[in-house]
């Protein structure tokens, strides 16, 4: 039986071979195709005693990992067996030496870099993850290609989770939405993108990812249909005219879905542009520009386009390289409907990003692709010295932000993210210049530095030899590159205050008859709630500690002694106390927030960011001086602290909600009609156990705004006074408000 099942894993292996070779976007030489097949014996002959969670041959693993670089990617030969490899040197007794040996320099180098970002040392006083993501992504400085290695590999991981703890599962998932799908997106892999960010959905918000594909499949005929029609109209057209093309209908991400209903506090009925479809059309390069403006028109005679929601990525491509003509319509039944115009060539850049530029440079190899894509990426990387949450936070800000384009005097145009400023723009010229900024001309008129520029502004940058970045500087910029580089010349000035802060403190601790040592530094900085013995010594070298601070601590550095018994005799009869009062409550099951598999019973901060209340799902963060702090599983932090604080994540859940009463605060909208308040405060207060602390509306021309300020006693009464305020005649929306 089980030779049966291992010779037929075995032609399966061999089958999923076949198809690598055959659904390479590169075409393979025979020295290509001799590389990869060495790789992939070497690779199972490495995996050969190894099994994946599910039971199956690891070896199916890099097959898959092969497989995605190979096709959604578009690597070569030498990427490929990189990829069958990836996973030998962690994994099993061969080291990159072997593979330099066995393969090439290149292959052991992407190999190489591959194995140091799985390698990681825990730090416990460091995010590991974001320690993680710096060691990637400094690897950038190597070859980029290890990177696409490594989204391919992250893709395949989240394909096969459904195996794992669900704890790893939210892990894994928030990592990969707070990272690797931003990477995806700046490196231009919208394929990839797209499903890294579905896949982090289904295990972040299972619920949510659910509801939205069981609603996209119930109106998915609808929708099939609803395209149809308008390809059918555009189709009589664009033949007549004589272009060459091919019409897609392209269902919005369920991500996307997501994102649209929290950013607008939409259903998912109400999410308009749910309908889109991708006119792909054959044309030479040379008129790739007036084809495109060809459809456009064709489309535009159909149906009447939104004005503001064109947007021309052809005429000035994104710094991605992603060109496009983007036409939001409206359709039949007044729909909202986005028309995506690309060639051929765009298309395919738009899929494979980097693997498509290349091609379609002439005699372009995949290696001199390589430095036009680095340096895309490597304003990111210039300092390395900050915290790496900092860096990470700061890297991942420019990845996803939009583009705007703007002139210098001379009328070159330089792509900068959306929100930049005038200062921003002085340093994207030349880190020296932003220094020596005094002052910035927008369209020939003077601005302040933080001034926010706009696509098509023309600016203009006065220096002086004189000038320093000032603290303020960093409130006026927005790009990592600016607040990198203003940082570093502050840092320089900060150091040498604070070494004249050390002597200075030495000196009078001194007088106060203690010496200055190790622990005395880490009580200061603590009694003065800073975060570092940097802080503290600069704020002595600019005089804001004054020496009647440093004598409330002398003084109470000599009362410790006395206080820790004080508080421990205090400590105790609190406990005692508050144990006689909850033991009633706790033995007739009590609703209160349980931590942890044994689920103990701990102190704990709700959070402000999203106030959770009892019913919602939610998780305990243990931050450094607060103690646990209760977030929902939404919460629009919870992503960046899964990801990059895993090791501080503690499970957490409501066992009962019928004693203790939380506030929730709920946002009406609607048409002013008479007699609304009253009928608000007769639905809340006589139908639920529910009290109102703070009632106000607005009215403006026939709208009405309301806040309600509610103590509720749990999730499910909640919801229930929600519903039952919708039904009341005028009210248009009612949402509850998550403060951030």
């Amino acid at each position: 039986m089980i030779e049966i099942d291992i010779e037929k894993e075995n032609k399966a292996i061999a089958q999923e071979y076949k198809e690598l070779l055959r659904i390479s976007y590169q075409t393979l030489s025979p020295a290509d195709k001799k590389l990869i097949r060495k790789a992939f014996d070497v690779a199972v002959d490495a995996h050969k005693e190894q099994r994946r969670k599910s039971g199956e041959a690891y070896i199916f693993h890099p097959i898959a990992v092969a497989k995605i670089v190979a096709s959604e990617i578009g690597l070569g030969a030498t990427s490929i067996a990189a990829a069958l490899l990836h996973d030998v040197v962690e994994d099993t007794p061969l080291t990159v030496e072997d593979i330099e040996r066995l393969f090439n320099p290149k292959v052991a180098q992407l190999v190489e870099g591959l194995t140091k970002i799985s390698l990681v040392q825990r730090d416990l006083n460091a995010s590991m993850q974001a320690e993680n993501f710096r060691k990637m992504i400094l690897t950038l400085n190597d070859d980029v290609r290890v990177i696409l290695i490594k989204l391919a590999d992250r893709l395949h991981n989240m394909q096969t989770m459904d195996s794992m703890a669900e704890y790893k599962q939210t892990k894994i998932a928030s990592e990969t939405l707070y990272i690797y799908a931003p990477l995806a997106h700046r490196l231009g892999l919208y394929n990839i993108k797209t499903k890294l960010e579905d896949l982090g959905l289904k295990y972040t918000e299972p619920n949510v990812y659910n509801d939205i594909v069981s609603k996209i499949r119930e109106t998915k005929e609808e929708q099939d249909a609803y395209i149809k029609d308008i390809s059918d109209v555009l189709k009589k057209s664009l033949d007549s005219e004589g272009v060459d093309y091919v019409i897609k209908g392209r269902p919005k991400s369920i991500y996307s879905i997501r994102r649209k209903m929290r950013a607008q506090n939409v259903s998912f009925d109400e999410v308009y542009d749910k309908f889109a479809l991708r006119i792909v059309y054959k044309s030479d390069q040379h008129d790739e520009k007036f084809v495109a403006w060809k459809i456009y028109s064709i489309v535009t005679d159909h149906y009447r386009p939104s004005p503001s929601r064109l947007r021309d990525w052809i005429s000035s491509p994104k710094s991605t390289g992603y060109e496009a003509l983007h036409i939001t319509v409206m359709g039949p039944k007044g729909r909202w409907v986005e028309v995506q115009v690309r060639s051929e060539r765009m298309d395919e850049i738009a899929e494979k990003g980097y693997a498509a530029h290349y091609k379609y440079k002439n005699g372009a190899t995949e290696e001199s692709g390589l430095d036009v894509w680095l340096n895309l990426l490597r304003e990111a990387l210039e300092n390395q010295e900050t915290n790496a949450v900092d860096f990470v936070e700061d890297f991942k800000m420019n990845l996803y932000s939009k583009e705007i384009f703007v002139f210098t005097p001379k009328g070159e145009i330089k792509s900068l993210p959306k929100g930049a400023t005038s200062l921003d723009f002085a340093f994207s010229i030349h880190s020296e210049i932003g220094i020596k900024t005094r002052g910035t001309r927008v369209n020939g008129r003077l601005v302040p530095l933080n001034h926010e520029l706009k696509s098509g502004d023309q600016v203009e940058v006065i220096t002086s030899a004189n000038q320093k970045p000032t603290v303020n500087w960093l409130e006026y910029v927005t790009t990592s590159r600016a607040k990198t580089k203003i940082k570093n010349v502050l840092n320089e000035n900060t150091k040498k205050i604070a070494e004249e802060g050390k002597e200075l403190l030495t000196r009078k601790l001194k007088h106060l008859k203690i010496t200055i040592n190790e622990q005395v530094i880490n009580e200061l900085v603590n009694f003065f709630k800073l975060k570092t013995s940097l802080d503290l010594f600069y704020r002595v070298g600019i005089g804001a500690i004054e020496n009647q601070q440093l004598k409330d601590y002398a003084a109470q550095k000599s009362n410790t002694f006395i206080n820790f018994f004080k508080n421990k005799i205090k400590r105790n009869k609190d406990n005692t106390a508050s144990e006689d009062i909850h033991k009633p409550i706790i033995s007739s099951n009590y609703d209160m927030l349980v931590f942890g598999t044994e689920h103990d019973k701990l102190d704990y901060k709700l959070s402000p960011c999203c106030n959770p209340i009892p019913g919602d799902d939610v998780f305990g963060f243990v931050t450094i001086n607060e103690g646990i702090k209760v977030h929902k599983k939404d919460c629009p932090n919870a992503i960046g602290m899964q990801s990059n604080y895993a090791y501080r994540i503690m499970s957490a859940k409501w066992i009962d909600s019928s004693q203790e009463e939380f506030k929730a605060i709920i946002n009406i909208t609607g048409m002013d009609v008479l007699g609304l308040t009253n009928q608000l405060t007769r639905v809340i207060s006589n139908n639920m156990s529910v009290n109102i602390q703070s009632i106000s509306l607005s009215t403006d021309a026939g709208i009405f705004h309301g806040q309600i300020a509610v103590i509720v006693q749990n999730n499910t009464i909640l919801k229930k006074m929600i519903n039952a305020i919708k039904k009341i005649d005028g009210v248009d929306k009612v949402t509850r408000e998550y403060r951030t």
